[in-house]
Parts: structure tokens; sequence; C-alpha cells
């Protein structure tokens, strides 16, 4: 069972990778949605997650990935030829940096996928896997959607709260497009507005085999760090349905 762990900072990462974390998604801008997280944060996150994964810590036993966000602003997710040489030159930087995966979408203004920009950060984004954001979303009909991501497999992983605010108010329409990913190579991965306290109940009506937390994991809403504790909680919770 996947957890993925929002982080800002290096300190957060290695807070989330010592407690049970599988990944880390790596943004700026929590108040906006998450946006790309700048360079003077993204080498000391790659560079921390690195010392941890090569000490003699063994609560950590594994490469911590780190999955980037590639969002130049907060305004929309329809993306005009400046936003995506802003965005490409942004991936092409952090896969020098050493980033591990990137986490985009691109829809038209009718809602629809965006497919023209899509294949130029794809293509941007090389041999890198790929989270199809909560632009998913804002889409006109999901299962269309999910349909066309199915068609790219470089896209692993679709972020998605169900088209509701919070992922456990969609309860029967994250389980209908967990259902329709079955026999893809994507991952429908929940997120928004889960707790620990929410999580067992969401992930057994639902069969999510990936979760991922931000608000979650911390103690005062997005402004506070990571707690430790509650992202071991959501370790140990996962665990159970393994």
């Amino acid at each position: 069972m996947l957890l993925e762990i929002i982080a800002t900072t290096a300190d957060e990462a290695v807070t989330a990778a010592l407690h049970g974390a599988d990944r880390v998604e790596l943004i700026s801008a929590f108040d906006q949605g998450g946006l790309t997280p700048h360079e003077a944060v993204t080498i000391p996150v790659i560079d921390a997650l690195k010392r941890l994964e090569q000490s003699d810590d063994a609560s950590v036993s594994k490469i911590i990935p780190v999955h980037a966000m590639v969002r130049p602003h907060s305004k929309s997710f329809v993306y005009d030829k400046a936003d995506l040489n802003v965005m490409t030159a942004q991936i092409k930087r952090m896969r020098l940096l050493g980033i591990h995966a990137f986490v985009l979408g691109t829809l038209w203004p009718n809602g629809m996928i965006d497919t023209d920009s899509l294949e130029r950060l794809l293509e941007a984004a090389g041999d890198r896997p790929v989270t199809f954001h909560r632009a998913f979303d804002k889409a006109a009909d999901q299962e269309a959607a999910l349909s066309t991501l199915t068609r790219y497999p470089q896209i692993k992983w679709v972020l998605t709260s169900g088209g509701k605010p919070s992922a456990p108010q969609a309860v029967d329409q994250i389980s209908r497009l967990i259902e329709l990913s079955k026999g893809h190579a994507v991952t429908i991965m929940p997120g928004s507005g889960l707790t620990i306290s929410s999580l067992p109940a969401f992930v057994h009506a639902t069969g999510a085999r990936a979760v991922h937390l931000g608000t979650g994991v911390r103690t005062g809403g997005i402004d506070a760090p990571i707690d430790g504790a509650l992202v071991r909680q959501a370790r140990l919770s996962l665990d159970l349905f393994q």
C-alpha cells in the first residue's frame, strides 16, 4: 500500500521518510494547491534523502523517491505557450537535479484533457514516471478523462478527490474509478481531506492501493510542519491492508 506525503522542505521530507512514507510529493505554495518547488528547496530535499538512504538508520531501508509538482501558477490548469515553455524548462532542470518523477496535469477550457500539452510535458519528462494531478477533478467527464490517460504508459498514477472537495465525500466515484483502472498501468491515488481517523474505513470502502496525505499528517493546517507520529499512524493503518 503506497503512502505519499506532501513535503515543502528538506526537514519535512526526512520526517516523512523516517516515519513510513513511501515517497514524497515536493511542492511550493501549499496554500495555492501546490506549485513547482524552488530549486533552492529541491536540492536540499534530494541531498537530505540521499544522506538518509546511505545512513545506518534501520527505519529507512529503501530509496524514497521525490515526485515534484510542475505547475507554474494556480490560475487554472489551462496552459498557454509561455506556460508550457516554463514547465518544460522546469522539468528538464529538475531531471538534472535528480527528481525521480513529476506531478502535472493539463486541460482544455472545456474540461477535456489537453493531450497536445500533455504529450509535450511527457516528452520533456523522458524516462521519469508521471502522476496526473488534481486537474483531473476539474475534468468535464472523469471516466472519459481516465480513458484518455490510460493511453499513456508513462502516467502511472492519477491523484483525485473524485471531483469533490475531499476524497471521503466521493467514496462511490473513487471506487468506480479504481474499478475502471483495473487492467491498466495507472493507479488511482485518492487525496484531499483524508485524515488518520478516516483512512481505514475509506480504504476498506474504495479498495484504494495508494493514498496521498497533506494536511492529514499536520497538526494545525498547511502552515504546520509534518507530524511524524501522524505519518506513522497512517503507515500502520495502511499496513493492515497489505
